[in-house]
């Protein structure tokens, strides 16, 4: 039989998921030097509401996830990825490829990675994307 207390010391894994998920806001919404305010104000989210979700205390609706993406400037994939609704797929690109090069790699998780580099200022970050798009559109031509 387990006791109350062993199942506390047992985590949960869909609320370590939520834990997960509100970690990475809170990551993202501090790297884009937004306070808990201000992010509640550009989603309208209330700030108590966005509180409970960086903390894991809440699963938010796919609506909620949308806005905070809008708002971070993340994609919403990404989100959901995080929360535990979506898997990733993998590509193992065309038969002619060499191993483990996918025939188009997800640009949202480069720019997602140029985003969340700490070393690079938000001056930075912009050109660091303006050039990747670039190269992106000229290669879909």
């Amino acid at each position: 039989m387990v006791s109350a207390a062993d199942s506390d010391e047992v985590p949960n894994p869909w609320q370590a998921q939520l834990g997960a998920l509100g970690a990475f806001i809170r990551a993202q919404r501090q790297l884009a030097d937004l306070s808990l305010r201000e992010m509640a104000a550009l989603t309208r989210i209330s700030n108590a509401y966005l509180s409970q979700i960086e903390r894991g205390l809440h699963q938010p609706s796919l609506t909620v996830l949308r806005a905070i993406a809008n708002g971070l400037g993340v994609s919403t994939e990404q989100l959901l990825a995080k929360a535990g609704w979506t898997q990733a797929v993998a590509n193992d690109g065309p038969a002619n490829a060499p191993a483990g090069v996918p025939a188009d790699p997800p640009s949202a998780s480069t720019e997602d990675s140029i985003r969340c580099d700490p070393k690079l200022t938000e001056a930075q970050r912009e050109a660091l994307l303006g050039v990747y798009r670039s190269f992106i559109e000229g290669r879909t031509r």
